[in-house]
């Protein structure tokens, strides 16, 4: 498979450099624009700006596909956009932020181009500078933002998203909105919590909710909205064809993520 990539200063673009195998029959082209902002592992700064700059990449990516006559576009969205879709209601700032992400998808399908979507949960992986510095932050016995117990969210190891973008575009079947996601929805809390405790911190410290207007001095809002908008329990569907996630679920997932430290 030869690989173009929009955003290829991202995290995810350097997984997808060393997840492809180059074959002279298959030209793909992988928007990853805006998925630095598609991770629970930051404090919502990723989110700025989102709404006003989404589509501009999105539509040179198009245009380099289509020059350079690629056989399948595939452009990396967000899992989470299915609980709104399901009757969630977010205000904004992060209602702006899911209109944008939807007008792209829109865009993309309408392209004219052969294009497929792939609906990706939260990311997380050994590459994620965010995890790193939840580390260094847990050592220090910070607390952090954990948001609603009982808000399940989807997530993917970073491989595992990889490799299913990489699967979509081998499909040649354009048109189609697929999903990628370990299928276990879990809360944020749970999820750093596991991962405090393999680094050593057994009971990280949690920001209490009713703090939330003191916490808005150092965590956005739209952190703040992700991690209480729950998902529906069930994993979301249709999944990528000819796809599966190594990692079925976060344990799996987090000690990967602690053995590749350790080999660095």
């Amino acid at each position: 498979m030869t690989l173009s990539i929009t955003g290829a200063r991202l995290e995810l673009a350097g997984v997808l450099r060393h997840s492809a195998v180059r074959r002279p029959d298959a030209a793909v082209h992988i928007n990853l624009s805006g998925q630095q902002a598609n991770t629970l592992l930051h404090d919502g700064h990723a989110w700025k700006d989102f709404s006003r700059t989404m589509l501009g990449p999105t539509r040179r990516a198009l245009r380099a596909a289509g020059s350079a006559r690629a056989s399948m576009f595939v452009h990396a969205s967000f899992a989470f956009v299915r609980a709104i879709e399901g009757g969630a209601h977010v205000g904004p700032p992060l209602q702006c932020c899911v209109d944008a992400i939807v007008e792209c998808e829109a865009l993309v399908l309408a392209s004219g181009l052969p294009a497929c979507v792939v609906r990706l949960g939260y990311l997380y992986g050994p590459d994620s500078a965010d995890l790193r510095a939840y580390r260094t932050a847990f050592r220090l016995g910070r607390p952090y933002w954990s948001g609603k117990a009982d808000a399940l969210q989807d997530h993917v190891h970073q491989l595992d998203a990889a490799a299913a973008l990489l699967a979509a575009g081998r499909t040649g079947q354009p048109g189609q909105t697929w999903y990628a996601t370990d299928g276990h929805p879990l809360a944020f809390e749970a999820f750093m919590d596991a991962f405090a405790y393999r680094v050593g911190r057994p009971r990280p410290l949690h920001l209490p909710l009713r703090s939330r207007l003191l916490a808005r001095a150092i965590i956005r809002e739209e952190h703040m909205q992700q991690t209480s908008l729950a998902m529906p329990p069930r994993a979301p569907s249709p999944r990528v064809p000819r796809w599966k996630p190594r990692f079925a679920d976060y344990r799996g997932g987090l000690d990967q993520i602690i053995e590749a430290w350790r080999q660095r």
